[in-house]
């Protein structure tokens, strides 16, 4: 059972992450260190050629670990990025693009995870995308 709801994620975006907002970034599902969520089709998004960005994505993943993270330890605002790769696997069609994100460790301090991102639609098709993240959790979560 996740330790934050999707209601609870949107709030907290809504308070503290306007930026996610901006981006139209969607959580369509969550569970105990697992998420899927949802970059919408947006022409600004787009690179020459019609192809979405490669900013664009690594946004997307990037907000999907930090649900997968808060899924797991609850609502922790100052969880942050310390380390983030992208591989670009093949060229994501220009639509919405799909995070299925998911913990891989979890300690006190660290959370280590990955991100497979997918376009819409596409997804038997393989992943356009494979992010690793590792995140710090700071200490005054109430654990010693």
């Amino acid at each position: 059972m996740p330790r934050i709801s999707i209601e609870e994620i949107e709030e907290l975006c809504e308070q503290a992450l306007p930026w996610v907002a901006l981006l139209g970034f969607e959580v369509e599902e969550i569970g105990e260190g697992a998420c899927r969520v949802r970059l919408p089709p947006r022409a600004e998004f787009l690179r020459p050629g019609g192809t979405v960005s490669g900013p664009a994505l690594m946004s997307l993943a990037d907000y999907g670990m930090y649900v997968a993270v808060l899924s797991a330890i609850g609502r922790v605002e100052m969880a942050v990025t310390t380390n983030l790769t992208c591989n670009f696997l093949r060229r994501p069609k220009p639509g919405a693009v799909i995070a299925h994100c998911r913990l891989i460790k979890l300690g006190r301090r660290l959370a280590y995870g990955e991100v497979s991102l997918y376009s819409e639609g596409d997804e038997d098709a393989g992943p356009v995308a494979h992010v690793t993240a590792t995140y710090s959790i700071p200490p005054e979560r109430g654990e010693s």
